[in-house]
């Protein structure tokens, strides 16, 4: 007879705690007048995007998100919306990566990106209700406000040059990885906003800035757990963007991807807007101190 699998076994307790932090995310939404939604997991086509490879499903594709068809909801006066749900990424794996993982994705027409930074910190608190964690022997202060640090002060502070020398020498991510995100929310959560314009495809530019976008990651303890942005509303420019990043795909040697018409056609219809994005795995890896990726879900593509 085979032998029970330990592995498996030993993961109860934070398998546990992962579905009671599921609960307390729809309790948190459901609770502020939010209608959770499904929306099909595969899809003709995601955003294109240069630095995100999807995962084919015969003529189709798996999402990478779910962010396009919640926007359609947005468009079709849906005005408050969240998912929690699988999403798929081409070759993503390491201690912080999986290509199949958990994302909750939530939208509020008629708001910015400061709204979200918000909605973030009234979530932590409802999560980790004693207003701290511990992380790697540290303690963490999950008390408002978090620390809001733009791209521009946190190159200055961290690195040796500017953002916008970095991107001109094609050194951003290698400097954002290596030099700066190892640095944030360890003290308190850091929202590290306005990036490049460059960098968010989705993005609305700053008004009164357009060199950078209304953009923030959120950060605790070096772990990128968060991307969030105001929604570009103007068809003609995603448009635009999109064909940038597609470009850059097929720059890079990847296939052709074909262009999210219905999404750009609704578009128009969309209000004002803020989205974001949070990866559920990396959430409980943090309130639970879980070194890897690997402790927080039932199996990882190695163990099927």
């Amino acid at each position: 007879m085979a032998e029970p699998n330990w592995r498996l076994a030993g993961k109860r307790d934070r398998l546990m705690e992962r579905a009671r932090i599921l609960h307390r995310i729809r309790a948190f939404f459901m609770d502020r007048d939010f209608l959770e939604v499904e929306t099909p997991h595969r899809v003709p086509g995601n955003a294109p995007e240069a630095y995100i490879a999807p995962v084919p499903s015969g003529d189709w594709f798996l999402h990478t998100s779910p962010e396009l068809s919640m926007k359609r909801l947005l468009a079709a006066d849906y005005p408050r919306l969240f998912q929690i749900c699988r999403c798929w990424r081409a070759a993503e794996r390491g201690n912080r990566h999986l290509p199949e993982f958990t994302m909750l994705e939530w939208y509020r027409a008629q708001a910015a990106y400061q709204i979200l930074m918000d909605e973030c910190e009234a979530l932590f608190c409802a999560l980790a209700p004693q207003g701290r964690i511990r992380r790697q022997g540290r303690d963490i202060d999950l008390g408002p406000p978090w620390e809001r640090l733009s791209v521009a002060e946190a190159f200055t502070r961290y690195t040796d040059t500017t953002a916008r020398q970095a991107l001109a020498e094609n050194r951003f991510d290698e400097l954002i990885a290596c030099e700066i995100e190892p640095r944030l929310g360890w003290d308190k959560p850091c929202f590290l906003t306005d990036y490049p314009a460059e960098l968010a495809a989705l993005a609305r530019k700053k008004p009164g800035n357009p060199e950078v976008a209304e953009r923030f990651e959120l950060y605790i303890a070096g772990l990128e757990l968060a991307n969030a942005f105001s929604e570009l509303t103007a068809p003609e420019e995603q448009r635009a963007r999109f064909a940038r990043e597609e470009a850059q795909r097929l720059q890079a040697g990847q296939a052709p991807y074909p262009v999210p018409e219905k999404f750009l056609a609704e578009l128009a219809h969309m209000p004002p807007a803020a989205g974001i994005a949070l990866g559920v795995d990396r959430l409980v890896m943090l309130l639970t101190d879980a070194a890897t990726i690997d402790e927080v879900v039932a199996f990882t593509p190695e163990e099927l």
